[in-house]
Parts: C-alpha cells; structure tokens; sequence
C-alpha cells in the first residue's frame, strides 16, 4: 500500500467535503457554474478589508534587514504584546506576551496545544455535532476524542459533558460559534460547565482544561455575543484565526492565549511553544503575524454574512425544511427528511446542490448548509430544494 493504513482509513473518513468539492467541479464544467449550487465548503466569499491591503503594501516595501528572517518560535514578541493589549480590552483579566504563541491558523494553534497536554491514551471530550478535523488532530497526539450528544437546539448537555470526563480526560473541547451548526454558547451553560470542571479538577488534584475554538467569534446574528470564556473560567485556552473574520483563511496565521492565571502556566507555554517548532510549522508566517498585529479591531465585512442566512432561512422555509435558527458562523444544519442523510446527500445533488451530510460531522441525520457563497446562488437554488424535499 502506498500510504500507512491508518491515513488510507482517514482519507476514506474524510472524504465527504473533498467528495463535493470534486463533485462540484464536474457539475459546473458539464452544467455551467451559474447552474449548480454549491454550499459544501466553509470558505469565505467576503474580501478582506481595504485596511488589510494597505497594511499588507506597506510591510511588502519595508527592506529592514531581518523582516523576514527566523523569530521566537512564540512569534514576534511585539506582535503577541499587541494581541495581549487585544485580549485585555475584550475581557476581564490582563494578558501579557507570555500568554500569547502565535500560530498557522486555529488549525496549528489546536495541534501545538493538543501536543503540549495529551498523553497517550488520552482522551479529549467534544461536544456533538463537531468540526470532522478534531478526530484526526487528537490521532496526530495519541489521543482520542470521547463524544457527547448537545440537546435537540444543539446547546451544551452540560451534565453530560461533565459525567464524560473521565481520568484519562485532560481537556474539554469546544466550538462556538460551531461548525457546523451555528450555535453559541451562552454564559450560563458556560458557568456550569466551568463549575462542573472546576468541581472535578479539585477532587482529582489536576485541572481539566477547557479548550474553545474560535474562528466564527466575530460572526454573529440578532444581536448576541459570544462570551469570553477567559471571564468564566480560570483553565481556559482559546485557539482562533483571522480566516474568517479578516477573510484569509490561505493565509494560515491565527494565535493560541490562555488564561494568564491557568495552572503551570510557564511549563504549558513552553510546551505549546516547543511544540509549535517541532511539529514543522517553526513559527507563524512572518509577514501575517506583522499585518494581523495592525489589524486587530478591522473586520472583513462580516455583516453580509446576515443578509446570506436570511437568504437561506427563506429557502429553507419555502421548501419545508425543520432547521435550528444560527446564531453565528456561516452554517446552517437542517435535519435531513430521511434518516439516511448521506443517501438524502446524493438526491440532492441530482438537483445539483452539493450540501454535506451531517454524519461526517457526527450528525446523523442532518446535513450542512454553507452559505458563505454568492446571494444569487443562494436565491437560485429555491426551486431546487423544493424539488429534492418534495421527493421525500
């Protein structure tokens, strides 16, 4: 076999997203792209911002000897002491450099975390539906992830969260804004949660970290915040990114923080630090880490993102859909007319929408919408669904 057993196993599990993606680009060359309608891939359709090219322009003409050279394997201690300043203003306690590792993207920032605190046979546990990559991450690590179902509206079970945690639990993991779902979680699960691991933690002589992934923060709708988990509970890490909210999800550059109290605080950031350089990625990109630095309170123009899901809620409605309202992101994940929602995947497509199924999100029955796309694709794609839905 050309590859190791275990990756030919995690290409097939992996391979709905990458199934669209190669199924989208055989419809629209037979069809026409304005023809198909394609809500598979959680990539933005926002530009950056002007502020972003203007930036970007100015550090691309600075000649100073050693911009591009290596660097702390932290990142720039100047562009983590501006993220501290960042953090201090949104949230009650007060950040340091030495809370802050620059990384590639919230997907590095996940692994060099999951590096500095999994041991073998440890487990991780996550909250579902869940964003397929985590599986793979804790794998990288030894690990492995423990599921638990959310309610019907898909918030945090917190009983069950708490009753999973086991002794081979080092950290809760959660997604909010979530992918896919588009659900937050609000302060008072968040409280309980915290109480709950802080209850555990104590009898067990050990913290439970909890670990909040963050990309989708600045997307939100109706008016609702995401909470700051740094002011809910003291074992907190958030891992984030600027893909989404600066639209540059190629740029890969994102950061880890924790909590300036957390426990062993100088050992986990060595370990996170250490880790960000020997899993390859040796620091976050250069150029990225000086231009995020400048743009901290800029936003892509993210307020689209509002317009898009009312869009998409209209279609849904008129075609007869049961869906939970999002609250942020740029997802929605109706429940499936069938139970067999891989098989209600391919119907779907024979009206050329490419949705994914929710199981491979661990969300059988389900499927996810991404509308991140074009209005037109969006509106277009109304008799479409009410064709597929009609059939079941």
């Amino acid at each position: 076999m050309p590859v190791a057993q275990k990756i030919a196993q995690f290409i097939e599990r992996s391979s709905w997203i990458r199934a669209m993606f190669e199924a989208g680009a055989k419809l629209k060359a037979e069809k026409g792209a304005e023809n198909v309608y394609d809500f598979s891939l959680g990539n933005p359709n926002i530009e950056p911002p002007e502020s972003f090219y203007k930036v970007l322009g100015k550090l691309a003409a600075d000649r100073t000897p050693g911009s591009h050279a290596y660097m702390p394997n932290a990142g720039y201690p100047g562009v983590r002491a501006k993220v501290a300043e960042f953090l201090s203003r949104h949230s009650v306690p007060d950040f340091t450099p030495e809370d802050v590792v620059m990384t590639v993207g919230a997907g590095g920032g996940l692994n060099v975390v999951l590096k500095a605190i999994v041991d073998p046979g440890a487990d991780v546990v996550v909250p579902t539906p869940y964003f397929v990559e985590y599986d793979f991450y804790l794998d990288n690590h030894g690990g492995a992830v423990t599921r638990v179902p959310t309610r019907p509206d898909f918030s945090l079970d917190v009983d069950a969260v708490a009753g999973a945690v086991s002794d081979k639990t080092c950290a809760v993991l959660i997604n909010t804004p979530n992918n896919p779902t588009g659900a937050i979680y609000h302060d008072k699960e968040l409280k309980e949660l915290a109480d709950a691991l802080t209850a555990i933690g104590d009898k067990r002589g050990r913290p439970v970290y909890l670990i909040s992934d963050e990309p989708y923060r600045d997307i939100v709708f109706d008016g609702v915040t995401v909470p700051s988990l740094f002011d809910i509970y003291q074992q907190s890490i958030v891992v984030t990114s600027f893909s989404k909210n600066l639209s540059l999800p190629g740029e890969r550059i994102g950061y880890v923080a924790v909590h300036p109290k957390i426990a062993d605080k100088g050992i986990l950031m060595a370990g996170i630090t250490l880790a960000n350089r020997i899993l390859g990625f040796v620091n976050a990109p250069a150029l990225m880490q000086r231009a995020v630095a400048e743009l901290l309170e800029d936003k892509a123009d993210v307020s689209q993102y509002a317009r898009k899901r009312e869009l998409i809620l209209e279609v849904l409605d008129q075609a007869g859909f049961e869906y939970v309202k999002p609250l942020g992101g740029f997802y929605v994940f109706p429940k499936s007319p069938i139970a067999d929602d891989v098989a209600f995947v391919k119907e779907a497509q024979k009206e050329n929408i490419l949705l994914v199924p929710g199981s491979g999100f661990m969300g059988p029955g389900y499927f996810r919408i991404a509308f991140c796309c074009s209005d037109a694709t969006i509106t277009r794609s109304a008799q479409a669904f009410k064709r597929v839905r009609a059939r079941f």
